[in-house]
């Protein structure tokens, strides 16, 4: 058994690029979230990734919103390696994520349409009060929304989120592929609209218990989402490297067409928020105002 210091080493429950991630106990016989990070001190010190998230939740954490996931601790020790520290992010533990939640629905059953609605609403007013605070998520996926007992939802995994001053133009290795925003995958410049497009594709796989957008390239996941947006035309992406000749033409249709699980307001909320172009997308607190947060779900 790995000795974690005052921590009780129960069980991994995630490894991913950035770190691993255990289930602990603490000194106070609490559950914790343990991510360990080996880091070489050889290179150019601690990695950007892991700087920004200590960063950023060590300032979101003083506003103890109910839907970011809780920073409790920041811990190093030198490993057992020459030139390494090992870096421990000692979050709130949560029981599950949304991925698992949904995966693990009986094969007939449907998530409760009041019940997407109060996680829709609880997911877009994180991600308001990020915009508020001007960090972009940039990797908000079903695996990286936590759900505690009581059902809360709570972001999580700011290992690529970053603050912005102005559009971006960056790697389009951000968000994962199918949450990905088409500006994004066109090598666009970007902004916090990228984060509604991904909340968009999270609903309505709430609604349907299957992604939207499942593509398995960038090209395959463009093709795919031109089957809900339309295939733009050449002229209004004038930068575009890509050929979208390459693509057949295809017409706008309604996302109740790939979900019909929709409600006319649902439908009518994802359609603005999976609009293709990103300046007509609303924005996470116009979202919060659409008359689908304001009805009984049907």
């Amino acid at each position: 058994m790995e000795d974690f210091g005052d921590f009780s080493d129960l069980d991994m429950i995630g490894n991913g690029a950035y770190g691993v991630v255990y289930r602990a106990r603490d000194t106070s016989g609490r559950y914790v979230a343990l991510k360990k990070i080996r880091i070489s001190l050889t290179s150019d010190g601690i990695p950007m990734t892991t700087l920004r998230e200590i960063s950023l939740l060590k300032n979101l954490d003083s506003y103890n919103h109910p839907h970011i996931v809780k920073l409790l601790d920041v811990i190093h020790r030198r490993a057992d390696r020459e030139n390494q520290l090992e870096l421990y992010l000692v979050f709130e533990y949560l029981e599950r994520d949304l991925a698992d939640y949904i995966s693990h629905l009986p094969t007939t059953s449907l998530i409760p349409s009041h019940q997407i609605q109060r996680l829709s609403k609880e997911l877009l007013s994180g991600i308001d009060f990020l915009h508020s605070h001007r960090i972009i998520h940039r990797d908000l996926k079903p695996s990286n929304l936590l759900l505690s007992s009581q059902g809360q939802l709570k972001i999580a995994d700011f290992g690529l989120a970053k603050t912005y001053d102005f559009e971006m133009r960056l790697t389009s290795v951000v968000v994962t592929l199918w949450y990905r925003a088409p500006e994004v995958l066109l090598s666009q410049s970007y902004n916090s609209k990228v984060d509604v497009w991904s909340a968009g594709c999270i609903i309505a796989e709430m609604y349907a218990k299957r992604a939207l957008f499942p593509g398995t390239s960038e090209g395959n996941q463009l093709g795919k989402i031109f089957e809900l947006t339309g295939r733009p035309r050449t002229a209004d992406w004038p930068d575009c490297s890509l050929d979208l000749d390459q693509f057949l033409m295809t017409m706008p249709s309604e996302p109740r067409q790939l979900v019909p699980q929709l409600c006319d307001y649902s439908n009518d909320l994802l359609k603005k928020m999976l609009d293709f172009m990103p300046r007509n997308r609303p924005s996470a607190h116009e979202c919060l105002q659409h008359m689908y947060f304001f009805t009984e779900p049907m």
